[in-house]
């Protein structure tokens, strides 16, 4: 009976220091556990603020309930212009999308879990995630746009969008969208896209350079050298006609001087020699003219002519089914 109380009493003083040890432990731990970091959203806002955008928020519930949804809206804003609160987000994500807003209703569900994991509970983060992939696939169109030229400033319906190289990504409204590219000496692409809902359109833009172009129709020896070959054929010709002029009345001498004072030279053949070269003359002359002539016709055709360049740059667009988005990331993927 002694041994069984003293191994009672061994256990029971085991046990007592096992409650002690966990007791303590309990105690260390609960001020390590009060020590820790609030969530990212509560750092930095005072006890003032908060409870300004809880009543905020509780204006805006109710409105919500009555389906007064203008006034909801604006007083979640309000909330939100005081806390920016996960789950303010999200009802306002809710609002925007009854009114019909689906690009700014995205927006908002995307900022709603910009936090990260733990944002929201498990519930409300399924509803932001499964929201935000039903209005890209039902109510939005996306657009993707790769420009490499170093420089270029890329726009979508009017607004700056990006700055080249690089490629930018964005959910738009179905319909039509401008894309405009522009750098300055280079000719500016604008190009219309029009997409559907659920669809996204990609593309790439190439730009082409704004010059002025001087050029001439032929080489510039061309014409000179016509002009020059028409001058010397002209000269040929005065020479050749000297010659024949000369020859004929060298002969028409040499026959008078055979005859008796009051004949006449009457011999034909003898002035073959100089007719023929009075031939070749003239027909060097007419050669030599009309060579002349086109030489300067073409000089005067071959002055410099200045010229803008031709504009082959523009956007190549590939349609495709829209990404659906599993959180507030968006697929950056380009396919070309």
């Amino acid at each position: 009976m002694t041994t069984i109380r003293n191994r009672s009493a061994r256990i029971a003083l085991s046990t007592a220091q096992l409650v002690l040890s966990i007791a303590l432990a309990g105690l260390c731990a609960a001020p390590a556990r009060a020590e820790a970091p609030p969530p990212p959203w509560h750092q930095g806002v005072s006890e003032e603020r908060k409870q300004r955008a809880q009543a905020l928020f509780e204006e805006a519930r109710e409105l919500h309930r009555r389906v007064m949804l203008a006034e909801a809206r604006a007083k979640y804003e309000e909330a939100l212009a005081v806390w920016e609160h996960p789950e303010l987000r999200l009802y306002l994500g809710r609002v925007l999308k009854l009114i019909g807003l689906p690009l700014l209703a995205h927006e908002s569900l995307r900022l709603s879990l910009s936090w990260g994991p733990g944002s929201l509970d498990a519930e409300k983060e399924q509803e932001a995630r499964a929201a935000m992939r039903a209005l890209v696939e039902r109510e939005l169109a996306a657009i993707e746009i790769r420009c490499d030229e170093p420089g270029a400033v890329v726009l979508m319906d009017g607004q700056p969008w990006f700055v080249g190289p690089g490629a930018a990504r964005r959910l738009v409204v179905p319909g039509e969208h401008v894309i405009t590219a522009r750098k300055s000496g280079y000719f500016t692409v604008v190009k219309p896209i029009f997409v559907f809902a659920g669809k996204e359109a990609s593309g790439q833009i190439a730009l082409s350079v704004d010059a002025v172009v001087t050029r001439q129709r032929w080489a510039t020896w061309l014409p000179w050298a016509t002009l020059g070959a028409g001058a010397a054929l002209s000269i040929a010709g005065g020479g050749l006609m000297w010659r024949a002029h000369a020859e004929h009345e060298a002969t028409d001498r040499r026959l008078r001087n055979g005859c008796v004072p009051w004949c006449e030279a009457l011999d034909g053949d003898a002035y073959n020699p100089s007719v023929f070269e009075s031939g070749l003359a003239i027909g060097a002359l007419v050669a030599g003219g009309a060579t002349v002539i086109t030489g300067t016709v073409l000089l005067f055709m071959n002055r410099p002519q200045s010229y803008r360049t031709a504009d082959p740059g523009g956007v190549k667009i590939e349609l495709r089914p829209a990404a659906s988005p599993d959180a507030a990331a968006l697929s950056a993927r380009l396919v070309f």
